[in-house]
């Protein structure tokens, strides 16, 4: 048998994010890295953000309200000291970009001074949000992998899957253990190699794959939870799947998304017969957060029997239109839909996993050397509702924070060892058609009994479901070849099992969780916390 092929590196980080990218080139400085990306490296969650990074530029906002907005939307579950470190960090974070060469949006203001554009969107109290026009992870990730690409000390290694942390005992600390690197697949060779790091950072995203209509790309299999789940990480508030209200409804379109920008510049949602309907559910109107706005969505197709509402913005001239939604609008037009002219069909699909690993505010998990940053993490910051454009906010200071706590920390990081093996080899292929039925069947399952509206006995069934593709995947996994669908496959159950636990042991209504047994939320809440 061929000895596994093994790759060694002081960092590995794993997803090729903002997060993950801002890490890399804050460290590679003083440490070799290896990103590596399971696609192209610009594949990814990041790339297709369009609305902007939330942080306070508007002379009539101040830190304190964008903490009070923060706290509000969350519904009282977020980690009120993280909220504070992230929103207090946020400016300099945003000034390492402008470094970096990003330029958001400019205006001039009434002295000819020039200063950011900035847009506002549901739950915020000021308009906060800067943007790239309405592709403002493209401009990041294409700026930041241009950097990446040319910097010596960062190696980048697309169509690299990660299977599996290898991690170890340690005598750092007692009965600890620490990661020392990972098992990968290889696509494009087939085949799996080892990479061993003395530092991990996992950075690979959410896991809205788990259901059937999502806006995330592909890669959104949640390999980042599951990985550290099976390794012996705590996971929190996974039961939080937050859903974007407005996902264009269309046969030739599964996930395209239209930013919640739209409505901040005064879009409206209405009923198919033009009717405004968000005003008979909260006073923020169409700007309410998006737990309000989904629901209320929900609610209205439901008694009315559509498939879908309608996203308006023809008031608007049609040069404002243009200018502000440029990349909206070609894309709708590729449809046959003319954003200037025509109310555009949406529907809520889901978007964001608000829980995570859980981490302190450098990023740190429960074993040694492994950091999480980004969507993978739970930090506290969004409670039982993540407030729009704060994710990217949370991306750019994690990865400073982690970083920075890396480099003050390197002189106590072990050496790592020279030798090691992949533990599963096998000869068999699996016939691919059958994992892709089984995908099917889960983001189905979970899409019916997971989704915005939820009651115990559906979670229950839902759990049954999932446990017995749970044994289907142990025995692929233990008889046939290795391949990225079948480990997205496990990912996926893993990640859908953890997050209906979660519901399970929220007896109450709150945000993103809805479940009809138990309508009203408790005067008094936390995370939920599962521990392998």
């Amino acid at each position: 048998m061929n000895k596994t092929i093994c790759h060694y590196t002081d960092i590995l980080i794993i997803g090729s994010g903002i997060s993950g990218l801002s890490a890399a080139l804050r460290l590679a400085s003083f440490y070799k890295i290896i990103l590596i990306s399971k696609n192209k490296i610009n594949e990814c969650a990041s790339y297709y953000a369009q609305g902007g990074i939330a942080s306070v530029f508007n002379e009539n906002d101040s830190i304190e309200s964008h903490i009070k907005d923060t706290l509000n939307v969350g519904l009282d579950i977020c980690e009120k000291s993280i909220v504070e470190f992230i929103i207090s960090n946020s400016q300099k974070c945003i000034q390492w970009l402008a470094e970096q060469g990003i330029s958001f949006d400019m205006e001039y203001n009434s002295i000819n001074k020039n200063k950011y554009h900035l847009t506002k969107e549901g739950g915020h109290s000021h308009r906060r949000i800067l943007h790239c026009t309405d592709f403002t992870g493209k401009e990041i990730e294409t700026k930041l992998i241009n950097l990446v690409l040319k910097h010596k000390n960062i190696f980048v290694k697309e169509f690299f899957n990660a299977i599996d942390l290898i991690v170890k005992k340690t005598y750092i600390k007692e009965n600890n253990r620490i990661v020392i690197g990972t098992y990968v697949w290889n696509i494009q060779f087939k085949r799996v190699e080892i990479i061993k790091s003395k530092i991990l950072i996992l950075a690979t995203g959410g896991a809205s794959k788990v259901y059937k209509y999502s806006t995330n790309p592909d890669i959104s299999t949640g390999d980042g939870i599951a990985m550290a789940w099976r390794a012996g990480c705590r996971v929190a508030n996974l039961e939080f799947n937050q859903f974007h209200p407005t996902c264009l409804f269309h046969k030739q379109s599964h996930n395209f998304l239209l930013t919640e920008a739209l409505r901040g510049e005064g879009a409206y949602l209405k009923r198919y017969d033009g009717t405004r309907f968000m005003k008979e559910y909260d006073s923020r109107y169409e700007l309410a957060p998006r737990d309000i706005v989904v629901l209320a969505m929900n609610k209205e197709m439901n008694r009315l029997g559509v498939n879908c509402m309608y996203l308006d913005i023809t008031h608007k001239s049609s040069d404002f239109i243009k200018k502000h939604f440029p990349g909206i609008y070609k894309k709708l037009m590729e449809f046959g839909l003319d954003l200037t002219k025509d109310s555009i069909p949406v529907v809520p699909a889901a978007h964001y996993t608000c829980g995570g690993v859980i981490v302190n505010k450098f990023g740190m998990t429960d074993i040694e050397n492994l950091y999480a940053i980004g969507e993978v993490a739970y930090t506290g910051f969004h409670g039982a509702n993540r407030m729009a454009s704060n994710s990217l906010l949370e991306c750019l200071v994690y990865a400073w924070s982690s970083s920075e706590n890396i480099i003050n920390t390197t002189k106590y990081i072990i050496d790592i060892e020279k030798s090691l093996d992949f533990y599963k080899i096998k000869k068999k292929n699996i016939n691919d058609d059958i994992i892709k039925h089984d995908l099917n069947n889960l983001k189905l399952i979970m899409w019916d009994h997971m989704g915005v509206v939820r009651t115990t006995s559906s979670l229950k069934y839902a759990l049954n479901h999932i446990n017995l593709l749970k044994q289907k995947i142990f025995f692929y996994y233990s008889e046939f070849k290795i391949s990225s669908n079948l480990l997205d496959l496990r990912n996926l159950v893993q990640v859908s099992e953890l997050m209906i636990r979660c519901a399970l042991n929220r007896k109450e209504s709150r945000g993103l969780h809805h479940i009809l047994d138990y309508p009203t939320k408790f005067k008094i809440s936390g995370p939920t916390i599962l521990i392998p």
